[in-house]
């Protein structure tokens, strides 16, 4: 009995040590990349942010139908989730130096109304140590990312709909 009563000790101390640890465990931020606004003006990562609002961050290329159907697929939502959430959603080319001049018109083409740079260089992306797009994460009203996925399935916007709200009413 004694020999049972301890373990149940040790098991609850053992959790109760997990939860603290998860706890004090910092997020990740986004690390700090220049690269470019659709104007070619240099823009730090760093400054990626949403007035405490969460924050959508989309690697994409012009040359990636996934990408495409993904952000198209937001773009039907976009604005209730912007009204609903105040949700900003940056769209972060990857196109490179032959393919990047393409990015602008067909952003205007699509009428996206997110925020749109370009990553020429993949510097970014080798910073957030991506290998494959579309590649998206999710970051909190303080910067951190809570959650990323690679690739998309057609409904899988839902699921980021549904984390971004998760994150309003935190």
């Amino acid at each position: 009995m004694k020999k049972n009563i301890l373990i149940c000790i040790c098991m609850m101390l053992s959790i109760s040590l997990f939860a603290q640890e998860a706890k004090d465990r910092h997020l990740a931020k986004l690390p700090a990349v220049d690269i470019q606004d659709i104007n070619g003006n240099v823009f730090n990562t760093k400054d990626i942010r949403n007035d405490g609002k969460p924050v959508i961050v989309s690697l994409w290329a012009t040359w990636c139908k996934p990408c495409i159907a993904e952000l198209l697929a937001i773009a039907d939502e976009y604005e209730d989730w912007v009204e609903e959430t105040g949700v900003k959603l940056y769209a972060i080319s990857i196109d490179d130096a032959k393919t990047s001049a393409r990015v602008a018109p067909f952003v205007k083409g699509k009428n996206w109304e997110y925020t749109v740079l370009l990553d020429v260089n993949s510097d970014f992306k080798r910073a957030m140590n991506v290998n494959d797009v579309p590649f998206m994460c999710i970051l909190n009203g303080d910067g951190e990312i809570v959650w990323q996925h690679t690739s998309y399935a057609p409904g899988s916007e839902a699921e980021v709909y549904e984390i971004i709200k998760s994150l309003v009413k935190k």
